[in-house]
């Protein structure tokens, strides 16, 4: 992981809503690299969504860049204003699949022209050769018969073929990058297993670096590379796969993890993340997670922590990593996790 594809440094984003300013993004620095699978996770309205939305202009008509560098390819995104000079990134350098694909597909259009419309506008073709490049992705996102589903509409489709459809119009446009926002919700988990693998797939097959945004970490455990964990819009936790679901370092990682339904003891009642996260519209003092953890320590309520280093490829913002902190046990849960490995997650 030697090339950085897309490069996010302090980015700090903000709302204004009734006159008050919400501070979403808070400082956040992530180098993601060329050809791997990242998953950004956390729990909703951490700023995962908002967070990799401003690398493609997506941010709302309230929501603003107030500082910080998103670097792609030599270009330097935070500097772009207008939809004219986003269009050079997206869809072509940076597409996304997003959750929910029955609000994603135009209901007036066949599945065919909405595709076709990514390929005309995104590969320069025409007529034969454009409706050839419709058939040959929706090969690859294993939908049979394409001459067929292409004359025909969204809701002939079911739900695990519509999500097929959405990352066929993605992989239209040859991009880059490819962010799932969320690409197994409300699926069941039959097809759940099956979209993650066919995007597993089409990643090796384009040569594609995929983003990962979710609030379960069980989902990217088998199709990740790597970890960001994410809380009240600040990345608290990057690692490795093996690294955050092992060893991981975060108090609150600690919980997200403790939270796995496959964690859970037959007649106990599955862990819960007690109490809510910060209200952003406020200055965030220490480190955000500390009314919510029990274990935390004095400081955590002073002084934001810096990222300590676990390995070469794993950081934490925790005092807990501080040589001056005490000792610190993590629960049960997470004990069971590291002497069991990969079992407990089957």
């Amino acid at each position: 992981m030697e090339n950085v594809i897309l490069s996010f440094r302090d980015l700090n984003v903000k709302f204004t809503l009734r006159g008050q300013v919400l501070h979403a993004i808070r400082g956040v620095s992530l180098d993601i690299y060329q050809g791997e699978s990242i998953a950004i996770v956390g729990e909703s309205g951490s700023g995962k969504s908002v967070f990799v939305k401003t690398a493609m202009g997506l941010l709302d008509a309230n929501g603003f860049i107030s500082s910080g560098s998103i670097r792609y390819n030599g270009q330097e995104l935070a500097d772009f204003r207008t939809d004219k000079d986003w269009l050079k990134i997206r869809g072509h350098e940076i597409a996304m699949v997003f959750q929910d694909p029955m609000t994603s597909l135009n209901p007036l259009k066949t599945i065919g022209k909405q595709i076709l419309e990514a390929v005309e506008l995104h590969q320069g073709l025409r007529g034969a050769a454009a409706k050839k490049a419709v058939m040959d992705v929706l090969s690859d996102v294993g939908i049979d018969d394409p001459q067929r589903r292409y004359q025909q509409y969204p809701h002939e489709f079911s739900g695990g073929m519509r999500q097929r459809v959405v990352i066929a119009i993605a992989l239209a446009c040859r991009p880059k990058i490819l962010i799932c926002d969320e690409p197994t919700t409300a699926l069941d988990v039959t097809i759940q297993a099956q979209i993650l693998e066919l995007i597993k797939a089409m990643q090796k097959k384009y040569n594609l670096t995929t983003i990962y945004i979710t609030h379960d970490l069980g989902v990217v455990a088998n199709v990740a590379d790597r970890i960001a964990v994410m809380y009240a819009g600040d990345i608290v936790e990057l690692g490795t796969t093996d690294e955050v679901f092992y060893n991981p370092q975060h108090p609150y990682t600690w919980a997200l993890l403790s939270s796995l339904p496959q964690l859970g003891v037959k007649g106990e009642n599955l862990y819960a993340i007690q109490g809510t996260p910060p209200n952003l519209f406020y200055e965030v003092h220490g480190d955000a997670f500390a009314p919510r953890n029990p274990k935390a320590l004095k400081i955590d309520f002073v002084e934001r922590p810096p990222f300590f280093s676990v390995s070469p490829t794993h950081k934490a913002r925790t005092w807990l990593l501080d040589p001056r902190a005490p000792k610190v046990e993590p629960p049960e849960h997470i004990r069971a996790l590291r002497e069991k490995g990969g079992k407990c997650l089957d």
